[in-house]
């Protein structure tokens, strides 16, 4: 079989649409790859664990039960939700944990990837990919968990939870989206996995995850400023039946997302290649 020859160019790596172009091309080419790292990695991931597969929802679980309980002993006075608190502390936690998640996604599968980057020259979108794929799975297991709260606790079906998912794909999306420009520069120094981290939890309390939007006030302000907001509402809102009142800001950030999403696989093809040549200098 005949080896295909590239040749590197400095003028044709400042072409943006032929560097998103090749990286889409590459992405679909190695989603075998992405597939069976996946796997690996999920299997990695329970084998050795007793609890196994409810790790992937017991944080979440966790956070919810502590807000339950925070809001039931009357330690906090949290303003009317509309349905449920369990359902609206849990289901903001889920969405919050699968919105985090897809951000360290691709910094996480790239940077478990490093011992066969250094060895092995393959495309390195397969690693978003597969991370992808994990978090698929892992959110998967998280909406039954959800669906379960839903009925439970007296909410019932409606129509509007078959679009729940294309609502968690506006998570993912801005997410995966962030996470692309993060990687290269959390490969590079390992404090800025735990400054997202730290940041993320500040956001998370202007963020509509575990109580209401106030009426008004400065929180009412910041919550609406945060492109992290309509994700979290719309998704919610759709799984227990209210009609999104903040729909066309979500479709606002999902459009955002596309050209900075391309942007930042650009910038994961360029900067990636460096990085690695620069950890096995």
């Amino acid at each position: 079989m005949a080896l295909e020859t590239k040749v590197y160019q400095k003028e044709n790596n400042l072409r943006i649409g032929r560097l998103v172009r090749e990286s889409l091309t590459d992405m679909y080419a190695s989603r075998f790859l992405a597939r069976q790292l996946a796997v690996r990695d999920i299997s990695a991931q329970y084998r050795q664990s007793y609890l196994g597969i409810v790790w992937a929802f017991i944080t979440p679980l966790t956070t919810a039960v502590v807000w339950i309980f925070l809001n039931k002993s009357g330690t906090i006075q949290l303003t009317d939700t509309g349905i449920p608190y369990p359902v609206f502390a849990f289901s903001g936690t889920l969405l919050w944990s699968i919105l985090t998640e897809s951000i360290n996604s691709p910094r996480t599968s790239t940077n478990a990837a490093q011992g066969i980057l250094t060895k092995i020259n393959f495309p390195k979108e397969a690693l978003i990919i597969s991370g992808i794929y994990k978090l698929l799975f892992n959110s998967a297991i998280k909406v039954v968990l959800l669906i379960g709260f839903i009925f439970l606790f007296g909410v019932g079906y409606h129509h509007t939870l078959w679009l729940f998912p294309l609502a968690l794909f506006g998570a993912i999306l801005l997410g995966t989206t962030i996470g692309l420009f993060l990687t290269p520069i959390g490969m590079l120094y390992n404090d800025v996995g735990k400054i997202i981290g730290f940041g993320l939890q500040f956001v998370m309390y202007i963020t509509p995850v575990v109580y209401a939007m106030p009426k008004e006030g400065l929180m009412k302000v910041l919550m609406e400023l945060n492109p992290f907001t309509p994700v979290i509402l719309t998704a919610r809102d759709l799984a227990v039946g209210f009609t999104p009142q903040y729909l066309t800001y979500y479709f606002i950030v999902l459009a955002a997302c596309v050209p900075l999403l391309f942007l930042g696989l650009v910038f994961y093809r360029i900067s990636i290649p460096i990085i690695v040549e620069r950890l096995s200098a």
